[in-house]
């Protein structure tokens, strides 16, 4: 009996100090701004999705011949197939279609990836001059993202400072310390110019047959907006 008591009283001074310090935060005078900031950086992870299918070769040649040309013809570029050539069903490397219940044609998907738009560009015309044209933009990104992210939430803590100074300083009262601080999302805004949505537009072939000739696209991304938001109460005093 006596230890339940004991056990009792605890548990009614602990929720009595849980509830104090409570009351305290909310009681105290204090400020709440929002700071934020933002900036831009060049992707610098590009990831090409490239399909490749009997379908699509007049010749019917097979997928294992186009895929064995297609890591040709990357290498010539300098691109470590092995590291930055995946296939994105990593369930199954082949997906066969039927057709009229007679006709099976065998489909791959791979995602490539690279380090720039120059790259990106030569990419899409190497492939398009093998026969491989169903190319397009999956995703841009930056390997930096995380470091990034923190250097704008520095900033953003650093304008919520500055907002809530310029707000007490016409009052002649100033700031105690941050009693809260909360992250916003984090927000990455990426997009892709419209002339690089689906397949690849800007590919065109001067001449016929052996001679024709593939100008090279320019293509330029643009920039990963990344922005943070937090929200601060100070100390008023």
């Amino acid at each position: 009996m006596k230890r339940i008591l004991i056990t009792t009283g605890l548990f009614l001074a602990i929720t009595a100090t849980v509830f104090g310090q409570t009351k305290n935060f909310i009681d105290q005078p204090y400020i709440e701004v929002a700071g934020s900031a933002d900036t831009l950086v060049t992707p610098n992870q590009i990831y090409i999705k490239i399909i490749i299918s009997e379908k699509d070769s007049k010749d019917k040649i097979s997928v294992e011949e186009q895929e064995n040309n297609m890591i040709t013809s990357l290498k010539t570029l300098n691109i470590n197939t092995e590291k930055d050539l995946t296939t994105s069903d990593m369930l199954s490397n082949y997906k066969s279609y039927f057709l009229k219940q007679k006709e099976i044609l065998k489909t791959k998907d791979y995602i490539l990836k690279v380090s720039d738009a120059s790259t990106a560009s030569k990419v899409f015309v190497e492939l398009e001059s093998i026969g491989i044209s169903n190319t397009s933009i999956e995703k841009t990104e930056h390997s930096d993202f995380e470091n990034i992210k923190n250097t704008c939430r520095t900033k953003a803590i650093v304008n919520a400072n500055k907002k809530a100074i310029a707000l007490t300083k016409p009052l002649s009262q100033s700031i105690g310390n941050a009693i809260f601080i909360s992250d916003n999302e984090t927000i990455k805004e990426s997009s892709i110019d419209d002339a690089l949505q689906g397949r690849i537009a800007g590919l065109d072939i001067v001449g016929y047959g052996a001679k024709r000739k593939i100008e090279t696209p320019k293509i330029e991304f643009r920039k990963i907006k990344i922005s943070a938001t937090v929200t601060v109460k100070f100390v008023l005093k």
